[in-house]
């Protein structure tokens, strides 16, 4: 099947979408669950929606691709590095705002571009890099609490939040290598095997740990399926997605593409939208709009 130059950037933005939601539903399951509670809800209850997703995919494809041993060895990767990124964007956000804790993660493009070019060898142009740095500037500017505000600067999530945004780039890069490695054009069976392993490797992992560990945690996290099953499903839906636009781009531009969550992020937060915008909310707002221009112009 051959895709449309521009179907990346719709699974882009849907893949932004359904993160921002997923992350606050996630984010409000925090002091019932703990962390590692709340960050394993996306798992568990995502796997059902990827096996789901396969079994569609298997019906309507004649042949699904089969993963090889590289294959394998990126998705582990991926999946590994998702689980800490996530545990890590959750524990900052214990301590700083939703909004705040999006702005830190999402320095996530600038360490993705360059973890692509030493893993991927995948080049990365003048153009590029300079949409890259632009518009995680104007993301950090909009995101930024005022001197005057409540938050104020601390190193604990600040650091928290900054290597979950390396690791969340690590994860992007070793989707994009799982799905290339599987060696098939068909994109849409590429990218749901690889949603349904990593979500199968994500959900072993963590349940094997919550069960040694901590076996209340893991028990407390089935009885809360009610309010999980909708974080479980945007996780599975949004993750879909980015390994959609994952297979038909490289990481880089979609993560920097997917700069547009913290828009939403802020909506959800603190209504921006609906206030008088600052001065930095709209230097903020024109650094991201001119790095997404240049993503496209590079």
């Amino acid at each position: 099947m051959t895709a449309p130059a521009w179907l990346w950037v719709v699974f882009t933005l849907l893949a932004a979408t359904a993160q921002t939601f997923r992350n606050a539903t996630q984010k409000g399951l925090i002091e019932r669950l703990g962390t590692v509670g709340a960050t394993h809800i996306r798992f568990i209850f995502g796997l059902p929606f990827g096996l789901l997703a396969l079994a569609s995919v298997t019906f309507v494809w004649d042949e699904v691709p089969r993963p090889n041993a590289v294959s394998l060895l990126w998705m582990v990767v991926g999946a590994v590095s998702q689980i800490v990124a996530t545990a890590l964007m959750l524990a900052a956000m214990r301590e700083r705002s939703f909004v705040v804790t999006t702005a830190y993660t999402h320095t996530e493009p600038v360490q993705v571009a360059l973890f692509a070019m030493v893993f991927l060898g995948e080049q990365i142009t003048a153009m590029l890099a300079a949409a890259v740095l632009i518009a995680t500037a104007g993301v950090l500017a909009l995101s930024w609490p005022p001197q005057a505000g409540r938050e104020r600067f601390t190193w604990r999530p600040a650091i928290l939040g900054v290597a979950s945004g390396g690791l969340f780039a690590l994860c992007a890069v070793g989707f994009r290598g799982g799905i290339t490695a599987l060696g098939t054009a068909e994109f849409v069976p590429a990218a749901t095997v690889t949603l349904a392993i990593s979500l199968t490797i994500q959900t072993a992992l963590l349940s094997a740990w919550l069960l040694i560990r901590t076996p209340e945690v893991l028990m407390a996290v089935l009885k809360a399926w009610r309010p999980s099953l909708p974080a479980g499903f945007l996780g599975a839906f949004a993750s879909e997605m980015w390994f959609l636009a994952f297979a038909l781009e490289t990481p880089a531009r979609v993560r920097t593409l997917g700069l547009v969550e913290i828009l939403i992020a802020g909506m959800i937060s603190r209504g921006v939208f609906a206030q008088a915008l600052s001065i930095r909310d709209i230097f903020g707002m024109v650094l991201i709009t001119v790095g997404i221009a240049l993503l496209f112009n590079g």
